[in-house]
C-alpha cells in the first residue's frame, strides 16, 4: 500500500487520539469515519493513567534520542499532567490522552488512546498550555466549558498566541492513537495560524501535507470558534520510527 493510501486512516487516528491531539491528513474523511461510538463517558481515572516509568518511556520514544534525552517529561496524574523529568533542550515530551482532542469525536473518551508526543519549544511555550486545560477539565468533568476557558485564557493572555515554528514529533512505534486498523504511523506535527489551509497545498489530492483545525473537527462551521485565532496543524509523515527503524508503508 502506498502513502497516499494510508493518509486517510492516519488522518482520522491522529485527530481521535492526540493533540493534540491530536494531527492530520484530511478533515473531509473525518466526519466518515468509521469508529463506532464506544466511549460515551469518561471512564474510572485509572484507566486513563500509566505506570510512571513506563509513561516516562514512552512519552521519550515519541522523538530520536538526541532530543528526548534532554527534554523535560509529563506524566498524568488524577487530576492534571505533572513534571516527571525536568530537561534542560526547552522540548517537552509526554503522553497524550482522547482527553486532548477534540470532545465531540467517538474516541474523546476511549481510555486506550496513547500518543507519544513531544514538541519543541516553541509548541511547548505556546500549545502544551492549550492541552493541559482541555485536559484538566476534561478530568474535571467539565467539558462543555473547555472552549470558553480557553478563549479567556487566550484574551487575558495567560496563554500566549502562537509561536512560530511550533511544530512536535510523534515517531513513537508503541503508541496507541484510535481503534481503527492500522492506526499508527511515524509523523510530525506542524502548528501554523493561517486562514487557508491550500495555501500549503494540505489535503489536496496527492499532497503529502495533511491538515485539519486545531480547535474542532467541524472547522469553520462551528460557532464556537467565533474569537478564537486560526491554529491549522499540518502533519507529514516520515519513513522511520524514533529508534531510526523502517516504518513499513505496504
Amino acid at each position: 500500500m502506498k502513502w497516499a493510501a494510508i493518509r486517510p486512516r492516519l488522518a482520522r487516528a491522529i485527530v481521535c487520539g492526540t493533540i493534540s491531539i491530536l494531527a492530520v491528513l484530511s478533515i473531509r474523511q473525518l466526519r466518515a469515519q468509521s469508529v463506532t461510538t464506544q466511549y460515551p463517558r469518561m471512564a474510572p481515572i485509572e484507566q486513563y493513567l500509566m505506570e510512571k516509568n513506563g509513561e516516562i518511556a514512552l512519552a521519550r520514544s515519541a522523538a530520536p534520542e538526541a532530543i528526548s534525552r534532554d527534554a523535560t517529561i509529563l506524566v498524568l496524574g488524577r487530576h492534571r499532567y505533572e513534571t516527571a523529568v525536568q530537561g534542560n533542550n526547552g522540548f517537552v515530551c509526554m503522553v497524550d490522552r482522547g482527553l486532548v482532542g477534540f470532545p465531540e469525536l467517538p474516541e474523546f473518551w476511549n481510555p486506550r488512546i496513547r500518543g507519544a508526543n513531544c514538541m519543541n519549544p516553541s509548541a511547548a511555550r505556546s500549545i502544551l498550555p492549550l492541552a493541559k486545560i482541555r485536559t484538566e477539565m476534561a478530568l474535571e468533568g467539565r467539558t462543555q466549558e473547555i472552549m470558553g476557558r480557553i478563549r479567556a485564557a487566550l484574551n487575558s493572555g495567560e496563554v500566549p498566541a502562537l509561536e512560530p515554528g511550533a511544530m512536535s514529533y510523534m515517531m513513537s512505534k508503541s503508541s496507541y492513537l484510535t481503534d481503527e486498523h492500522d492506526h499508527n504511523h511515524p509523523h510530525l506535527m506542524f502548528f501554523l495560524s493561517v486562514e487557508d489551509p491550500a495555501t500549503w497545498g494540505a489535503g489536496l489530492p496527492g499532497s503529502p501535507i495533511g491538515d485539519v483545525s486545531y480547535w474542532f473537527s467541524s472547522g469553520k462551521t462551528n460557532p464556537e470558534l467565533v474569537g478564537l485565532p486560526p491554529i491549522h496543524i499540518f502533519s507529514i509523515g516520515v519513513s522511520k520510527w524514533s529508534d531510526g527503524t523502517s516504518a513499513r508503508m505496504d
